[in-house]
């Protein structure tokens, strides 16, 4: 499977830029404080993406799955601290709060079929081809 082939990864590549082109608008300090963790931990979901789809066993790449899920959750923390200090708009805010909970839901079943593979003998993704 190539990575751009997986809706999660396209999902979490475009929610990222989302993120980005909001934060890019903010003055220094909002930037600084919750504009830098907001970008990092949005980056981080996709980024996990990658680097467990590279990875040799799914029990491993699904480690990675949950760190994604993780950072995530974070995002969609500093989401609502962005509303709550008027850096985003109500409308956006609803749209990204939508998009998260959505990747949300993807990742999990995702997760979940990982866990399933798991369960499955041989344990590395080249013997299970």
């Amino acid at each position: 499977m190539k990575l751009e082939d997986l809706e999660i990864y396209n999902l979490s590549m475009t929610l990222s830029d989302k993120v980005w082109s909001f934060v890019l608008k903010w003055d220094y300090f909002a930037k600084d404080t919750i504009g830098k963790q907001w970008v990092r931990a949005s980056d981080s979901v996709s980024a996990n993406i990658s680097e467990g789809l590279g990875r040799n066993t799914y029990k491993d790449s699904r480690s990675f799955y949950y760190i994604a899920r993780g950072s995530l959750f974070e995002s969609k923390t500093w989401l609502d601290k962005a509303k709550r200090r008027n850096l985003i708009p109500e409308e956006d805010y609803k749209n990204l709060y939508s998009e998260h909970n959505v990747l949300g839901y993807k990742l999990n079943n995702f997760i979940k079929a990982q866990t399933l593979l798991i369960n499955q003998k041989p344990s590395t993704k080249d013997a299970e081809k």
